[in-house]
């Protein structure tokens, strides 16, 4: 299916790129996020008329993307979890659990933004986090999983 992208994604295009994808993807995922329009001649020339507005809008989103960069750059998130006297923890650390986390200190972060390549933390220690803001904005912090003793 050709569709607009009406904002920049990843591994696909940027604001305005006219794209080919697989029909499921544009229809579940794109269409309704707002994210992308089907490519009519129509919907092209509507787009074209609203191009400036359009990167208007997401350079706005970026400013904010960054702003926000800044003020998480190097911050330490401190989780407490049950844990056994080897370290190993009685259930695991989430991106459920860092955003949780990070709401506490006043940093509102989607939990899809949070990026954990290795999965769920099982063990005491400090992990360095990725949390993507924006396509283009991304920033390291670190997650210090602290053991709480079993009574």
């Amino acid at each position: 299916m050709q569709i607009i992208l009406m904002e920049k994604i990843a591994k696909l295009g940027q604001l305005g790129d006219v794209v080919k994808v697989r029909n499921g993807y544009a229809r579940n995922f794109l269409i309704p996020q707002g994210k992308a329009r089907r490519a009519t001649p129509a919907a092209i020339a509507e787009f074209d008329a609203r191009r400036a507005e359009l990167e208007k809008k997401q350079a706005e989103i970026l400013a904010d993307a960054q702003t926000r960069a800044t003020k998480l750059e190097g911050l330490m998130v401190q989780i407490t979890q049950k844990a056994g006297v080897d370290g190993k923890l009685f259930g695991s650390v989430t991106n459920a659990d860092i955003e949780t986390a990070l709401a506490n200190q006043g940093f509102e972060v989607e939990r899809s933004a949070i990026r954990l390549p290795e999965g769920p933390f099982k063990q005491i220690g400090d992990y360095p986090v990725e949390v993507v803001l924006h396509s283009d904005v991304s920033v390291q912090i670190v997650v210090s999983v602290l053991g709480e003793p079993t009574s």
